[in-house]
């Protein structure tokens, strides 16, 4: 396959395979970096590719690889930046905005490279569980349990900071009595 079959085979899911990047990365320039990214991957790539039908998966198999690549390495640097910095980075956004990004960041934090692209492929993307089976080769069974799991962690990431906060136990002492702690 040459480049120009490529370019024909990738024009009707270019648009959305851009907007899965942007999602991905959660703004626009690192999610078009990525893109750019895997579009030049799979150029180099495309002699792999076998069957021109399976072009969708495939190629998002290589998005996500290079999402995965540079989620490592933004970790690493993550840990670097203080909470400080963060804040101020964020404090252009309108509040709405920006308290939905951080309930979504805090979730995500819980995840694995792997689960955030399959929660963005189905709920945002809207890709069926036959697809993402297809693309992560993988049984659809095994699918539907990966995003139970991946939500369940999502859920219990976020009801950790919406428990409330159980202030330390108090020992009290009755008039006259020691409690049974006190007694050794």
């Amino acid at each position: 396959m040459n480049g120009n079959q490529f370019w024909q085979l990738l024009e009707p899911e270019h648009a959305k395979a851009q907007r899965f990047c942007r999602r991905l990365t959660g703004n626009l320039e690192d999610g078009d970096d990525l893109y750019q990214d895997g579009l030049l991957t799979a150029l180099r790539k495309i002699d792999s590719l076998r069957d021109p039908g399976a072009l969708r998966p495939w190629l998002y198999r290589i998005l996500i690889n290079g999402y995965k690549n540079r989620f490592r390495s933004l970790r690493r640097r993550q840990e670097e930046v203080s909470d400080e910095s963060i804040m101020i980075e964020h404090a252009h956004d309108p509040a709405g905005e920006l308290t939905a990004r951080r309930w979504l960041d805090r979730a995500f934090a819980a995840l694995k490279p792997d689960e955030i692209a399959l929660v963005t492929l189905f709920e945002l993307e809207g890709w069926t569980v036959a697809e993402l089976a297809a693309s992560f080769d993988r049984p659809d069974g095994t699918i539907k349990a990966r995003l139970a799991r991946t939500r369940r962690k999502m859920r219990h990431e976020i009801e950790k900071y919406l428990a409330p906060k159980q202030p330390p136990p108090v020992t009290m002492r009755k008039a006259g009595y020691a409690l049974p702690q006190d007694q050794e």
